[in-house]
């Protein structure tokens, strides 16, 4: 948050926090979506989101796995392991459930779910998406773990990174339609189970003004999120399906 507002300050733009009192529009967002969603109308920005089931609704060739939208009440009647996450929020922790008794609590039974196969990814990388093509990326896990590292830094990161242009670009010719003109979509090197190697598959898709740049270039990072939570005026007639608030 902290470079992308230095970002938007060298632009001339002034940066306000969410908790100011007299904050008026038009404005931009760069926030989670509770605090989004409340500030939405009175500054008048629209948030543009990939649907719940954007990425279930996927062809295999691009998830490598099975992938379903449910709902909480479906993970709690789950009985093996499955990897559970909300679509969009944070409402609870995204993790591999043995069963469905570690969801019990206070979360409402029609709560949207995306229930999925366990596999291992050795390597996520992040894409900032703008009008379909690449316009920043970056690294962001080894095996799960934390381990952001500019994309293209070195020779192997220069391979990795056509191999991602690659898959990128079959993705978008495929279903760019159903997506935002600006969206963070998430891959990675998912592990074969039968063979050496991996292959490419989307982890998730995410809102742009919801997602951390890690090592991205922050002035790339920023267009693509001023087109996602920027003024309703300027929202473009392909994004109305997408303007969440």
């Amino acid at each position: 948050m902290e470079l992308l507002a230095v970002e938007a300050a060298g632009r001339g733009m002034p940066v306000r926090a969410a908790e100011e009192p007299d904050l008026a529009g038009p404005a931009y967002w760069y926030g989670g979506p509770v605090a989004g969603a409340r500030l939405a109308r009175r500054l008048g920005f629209a948030l543009l989101e990939p649907t719940d089931t954007w990425l279930a609704e996927l062809p295999e060739e691009f998830t490598g796995r099975r992938v379903r939208a449910g709902t909480v009440a479906d993970a709690w009647a789950i009985d093996r392991p499955t990897f559970v996450k909300p679509p969009r929020d944070k409402s609870f922790p995204a993790d591999v459930y043995a069963d469905g008794s570690r969801l019990a609590g206070a979360l409402d039974p029609a709560t949207p779910v995306l229930l999925s196969d366990v596999v291992t990814f050795a390597a996520e990388y992040r894409l900032f998406l703008l009008d379909g093509r690449i316009a920043a990326a970056s690294r962001y896990a080894v095996f799960g773990r934390l381990d952001p590292r500019p994309l293209g830094a070195d020779r192997e990161g220069r391979a990795t990174a056509a191999q991602i242009t690659e898959f990128a670009e079959r993705l978008v010719a495929a279903v760019g339609d159903t997506l935002p003109s600006a969206v963070v979509v998430d891959v990675g090197q998912l592990l074969d189970p039968y063979r050496a190697g991996h292959r490419w598959a989307v982890v998730e898709a995410n809102m742009a003004w919801f997602s951390h740049a890690y090592a991205a270039d922050p002035g790339r990072v920023l267009d693509v999120v001023l087109r996602a939570a920027g003024p309703r005026e300027s929202l473009r007639a392909r994004d109305q399906a997408f303007a969440g608030v």
